[in-house]
């Protein structure tokens, strides 16, 4: 349906672009919104049209690319909202009760001698073993255990309501109690 005066006549094939986008996508308000999308595609790239070709068949191909890659943008929209969906799920705000508890957990290990904190978290929360633990503090291990064990000590005496600023109390062993002043 070109007319030799205009090979590159547009207007001529909106119907023909229409009844194509329609049997794309079934929904007249959105083939009316793919034919503008195909068109204003079609002006962008109108130095790659030839004057020889058909903008028939030229217009359509631009309106067939345009309708797939539409497709390709809301599969990949949905795959985006389907993550982020299961992601909201995973990481929903815990009860009140649940995160008033682990804020106490945080704040106890936060008050944790520094030493302590280090020696706590390579072992419990990065799961290192105590060798590597140790090398990577650069102590010797069994200062490490000693570390982690007063660490955990120290956090169940303030999970049990205990003053876990007091020192333990030291006990003699071997001789006299009636000698202990």
């Amino acid at each position: 349906m070109t007319t030799n005066t205009n090979p590159f006549n547009v207007i001529g094939q909106l119907a023909a672009l229409r009844r194509y986008a329609r049997s794309l996508v079934r929904n007249p308000d959105e083939a009316e919104d793919l034919v503008h999308d195909a068109l204003i595609r079609a002006l962008e790239r109108r130095s790659t049209f030839k004057s020889s070709g058909s903008i028939r068949n030229w217009l359509m191909s631009i309106l067939h690319n345009t309708h797939i890659d539409r497709l390709r943008r809301d599969r990949a929209a949905n795959r985006r909202q389907d993550a982020a969906v299961e992601l909201a799920d995973i990481v929903a705000p815990a009860g009140q009760e649940h995160s008033v508890r682990l804020a106490q957990v945080r704040d106890a290990f936060l008050s944790l001698p520094e030493d302590q904190r280090e020696a706590l978290h390579l072992v419990a929360i990065e799961e290192l073993s105590y060798q590597e633990a140790a090398d990577v503090l650069n102590i010797p291990v069994g200062t490490l255990m000693s570390r982690v064990s007063r660490a955990r000590a120290r956090l169940r005496a303030m999970e049990s309501g205990e003053d876990a600023n007091l020192v333990p109390h030291l006990r003699i062993v071997g001789g006299n109690p009636d000698d202990q002043q």
